[in-house]
């Protein structure tokens, strides 16, 4: 049976749970962000766009790690760490976390224009940078070995729970456009962000933060010698010799 089993009923189940939590965590980062890039935008014509859209890179980052932070919290069934104390836990993380995820972003699409397939391949095998750095304890460059030996054996199973989040989030998306379309295209388009991002970002930080905790319990933890890189000789996504697949 595969270590993902489940997780995606696991991940839905400590979302509802912990709704009141996770929802107004995301829902103030991203109410935060909004305002400060219309009031930039407004008032500050290009100089205040590029200011909106250099705080949206790290606020979505910030939002990242303060939401694995608190689903590492309420794991054991209780939230200990009030919503101050939670970002204030996830800000040493932030700037680590924004580098790799980068550097991580660049990888993946260069992957994708080069034939699609590397790019599906890096997505999956460094999906678990952010919880390895904010939980794991990981450096920028060692998060990425990291991530890519804790998915190793599993790859086929992480990419098809990816695949099913994927598939909710366009759903939901398409629900919250059905329900704001009778407003303008400037509040909707508002809106939809803030109300999209404040209900899917949680659920899907639970799924990634759940997938590295499950991993990691089935050995997935790194310890031997980093996997082949994509396109070498022999590679399918094992550990060299060791029988895993993809």
């Amino acid at each position: 049976m595969s270590p993902l089993t489940g997780v995606l009923s696991e991940a839905w189940d400590l979302y509802r749970r912990h709704a009141r939590h996770f929802l107004l965590l995301s829902f103030v980062i991203y109410l935060v962000l909004a305002a400060l890039a219309a009031l930039f935008s407004a008032f500050l014509g290009t100089i205040g766009q590029f200011l909106s859209d250099v705080l949206n890179v790290f606020g979505m980052y910030l939002l990242q790690v303060a939401l694995v932070k608190a689903v590492q919290d309420v794991r054991d069934g209780r939230a200990d760490l009030s919503l101050r104390e939670t970002v204030g836990a996830a800000v040493p993380s932030l700037v680590p976390v924004a580098v790799a995820s980068i550097l991580a972003s660049v990888a993946i699409a260069v992957g994708f224009f080069l034939v699609i397939v590397p790019g599906l391949i890096l997505a999956t095998f460094l999906s678990l940078i952010v919880p390895c750095i904010v939980i794991g304890g990981a450096g920028i460059l060692e998060s990425f070995g990291k991530s890519w030996r804790t998915v190793r054996g599993n790859g086929w199973h992480v990419f098809g729970t990816y695949v099913m989040v994927f598939l909710l989030l366009i759903l939901a998306n398409i629900v919250i456009g059905v329900v704001l379309s009778f407003l303008p295209a400037a509040a909707r388009n508002f809106l939809s962000e803030v109300i999209a991002g404040t209900l899917i970002a949680p659920f899907i930080a639970a799924v990634v933060t759940l997938v590295y905790y499950r991993l990691t319990a089935a050995g997935g933890k790194p310890a031997e010698p980093a996997a082949q890189a994509p396109g070498s000789p022999g590679w399918s996504g094992s550990s060299g010799s060791s029988g895993e697949q993809f």
